[in-house]
């Protein structure tokens, strides 16, 4: 038969290292709260570099658009000068 200081010391030390994982409501609010204002932050970063994207593709196509006007309006002048 074991000792009951045997016994109970690994239960002692068990018992301790769940109380040191056990995370109480307020932090588990703390913690939602901080990945919530990360997710945000994500999202904003998210928009900024879709926003850049668009910018620089229209751009793109408003600068294609008038090259090709005017390509058009040269045809034009070509065929009504004499």
């Amino acid at each position: 038969m074991k000792p009951i200081a045997a016994i109970s010391l690994p239960l002692l030390i068990s018992a301790g290292m769940v109380s040191l994982f056990a995370q109480t409501a307020k932090e588990d609010m703390k913690d939602a709260k901080d990945d919530v204002k990360e997710a945000g932050k994500d999202t904003g970063r998210a928009a900024k570099h879709t926003g850049k994207a668009v910018k620089k593709t229209t751009k793109k196509v408003v600068n294609k658009s008038a090259e090709k006007t005017e390509d058009g309006a040269d045809a034009v002048r070509r065929k009504t000068n004499p």
